[in-house]
């Protein structure tokens, strides 16, 4: 019992943290994300309880992906959250089926798995058809060769570890735009994520035997 999911079981807990939301945030439009959506209906769910506290249209209401119906129902969850923020460790986790707690599983949960990387791009898809702001959190987005990958597929924000920020400047300061395009379209190609890393690899090399 997770996310969107404890507080629409559990409404008067939902309308607390709502309010609590709402008298803080007085001097700007508060940013409110929903964590583990998988369904449009719990999107409008909490947009109803919005507007039964009087705030429905105050507040622009964002959506964590980070479950594959969340990534697959893109096009359909753009039309009514303001915002998508890609949870790249749940969605991985979920999409391939590998709880990354589990030792015996934990070195295989690799965020740069094709199928990963295709709801990735379906999710920028769906969110750029409605005119939507998409970032990526996550091990994803601090992973030097995954946010060239991440870039090639049309994120422009990323949420990145304080340590990571220096290393993922310096890795997409070294490469085009056009490069980050082309080694995405080859990741989404690539059958396994070792062959994703291969790719990044080469990407990596190439550049720096430009320069």
């Amino acid at each position: 019992m997770r996310g969107i999911r404890t507080g629409l079981l559990q409404p008067e807990l939902l309308d607390q943290q709502l309010r609590a939301i709402l008298n803080v945030l007085t001097a700007v439009r508060p940013r409110i994300m929903l964590p583990m959506i998988s369904s449009i209906a719990e999107l409008r769910a909490v947009r109803s309880r919005l507007d039964a506290l009087g705030a429905g249209g105050e507040v622009a209401l964002g959506i964590m992906i980070e479950t594959p119906a969340a990534a697959l129902l893109a096009d359909d969850l753009g039309v009514e959250a303001d915002f998508f923020s890609i949870g790249s460790n749940d969605l991985t986790q979920y999409a391939l089926a590998m709880d990354r707690a589990n030792p015996l599983l934990a070195a295989q949960v690799d965020a740069l798995h094709p199928a990963v990387l295709r709801l990735i791009a379906m999710t920028v898809e769906g969110a750029a058809k409605n005119g939507r702001p998409v970032a990526v959190c996550g091990g994803l987005a601090s992973d030097p060769l995954g946010a060239r990958i991440l870039v090639g597929l049309g994120i422009r924000e990323l949420s990145v570890v304080p340590a990571a920020i220096g290393a993922i400047k310096a890795s997409l300061r070294s490469v085009s735009l056009e490069q980050c395009h082309a080694l995405a379209r080859q990741a989404l190609d690539a059958d396994s994520a070792a062959a994703v890393r291969q790719l990044a690899a080469q990407s990596t090399q190439a550049s720096g035997d430009a320069r």
